[in-house]
């Protein structure tokens, strides 16, 4: 029996809870926050590194109980999904037989540890109010991606809600924390959020029939196989097409080069993947080069930022 399973077996409760929370997921969460700071300290602000600490503990619990948010909603179409790495929910619930409810409790009590420490973080001095405005829409659109009033994902939205936030407004929070939120950190990290949601087209599609079962009408449920593909190559040639126009001494736009041409070197290496992709998309079940291909940017721009940040 491996350690997973045995772990599962004695501490189930716990188990789930772990699994729920989507750990790989959070650790890439914390990669993209360090990517906003990385961005901010090559730009030219201060290193604050209590600031820094003091954005993740106030972002870890904010984003868990997003997870938890989503497996409670999904909880009936993941009963379906045939999951893999990259889709079909943890399975967690299921797999234990543990209540749903264990689900929307893990996400009351994270979002309220979460809340509190944004709140007497920002009292303390130790958060700015640009972040914790940044963190509170983080928290509001990730509730909202999948429960009611909104339930961005089960109306065709989720996909744009989910590229915002975690290839826009998650870097943004990163830089807001030392106070170095400007439009230029936002326009640097803009080809990363097109290939973010690039990725979310592809996820989205091996679940598209368990999802439509429920009622949860995301794009793949709603659009033609066609229509999919267009809009995968075109939204990958947007975000190509604006890594190059912000890319310094190359940009064609006069005052708008944000992005270092290390950043951009870094960042090609990953554009094959994205074209792999393309070519199967809505062709295979299994997400994986477009979700390779975000996470090697991510990771890619992180690394050439944080060089920047500490050489240049």
């Amino acid at each position: 029996m491996s350690v997973d399973a045995a772990l599962r077996e004695a501490v189930p409760r716990a188990w789930a809870l772990w699994k729920m929370s989507r750990p790989s997921q959070l650790l890439l969460i914390v990669a993209v926050y360090a990517l906003g700071v990385a961005i901010a300290v090559a730009s030219g602000t201060s290193l604050d590194a209590r600031a820094v600490l003091a954005g993740v503990a106030a972002l870890v619990p904010t984003a868990a109980a997003v997870h938890y948010a989503n497996e409670y909603a999904d909880y009936e179409t993941d009963a379906d999904a045939d999951r893999t790495p990259f889709s079909g929910g943890s399975g967690a619930l299921h797999v234990t037989g543990l209540p749903r409810r264990l689900a929307r409790e893990a996400m009351a009590v994270t979002l309220v540890v979460g809340a509190l420490a944004g709140v007497g973080l920002l009292l303390a001095g130790l958060l700015s109010t640009a972040a914790a405005v940044l963190l509170a829409s983080i928290a509001v659109l990730g509730l909202q991606y999948s429960l009611p009033p909104l339930s961005l994902a089960w109306h065709g939205v989720g996909e744009l809600d989910n590229a915002l936030l975690g290839g826009l407004l998650l870097p943004c929070y990163g830089a807001a924390v030392l106070g170095g939120l400007t439009v230029d950190v936002a326009l640097a990290v803009v080809p990363f959020t097109l290939f973010v949601f690039v990725n979310l087209l592809e996820t989205q599609w091996p679940d598209r029939m368990p999802d439509a079962d429920v009622g949860k009408y995301t794009l793949p449920t709603r659009w033609s196989k066609r229509r999919l593909r267009t809009t995968y190559w075109l939204v990958t040639t947007t975000g190509v097409v604006s890594l190059y126009v912000l890319t310094a001494d190359t940009a064609p736009l006069p005052g708008v080069d944000p992005i270092p041409r290390l950043v951009t070197a870094a960042t090609l290496p990953a554009l094959p993947l994205f074209v792999w992709g393309g070519v199967r998309y809505t062709r295979r079940e299994e997400p994986f080069p477009a979700v390779v291909g975000m996470v090697l940017v991510a990771v890619a721009q992180l690394l050439a930022w944080g060089y920047l940040a500490v050489f240049a």
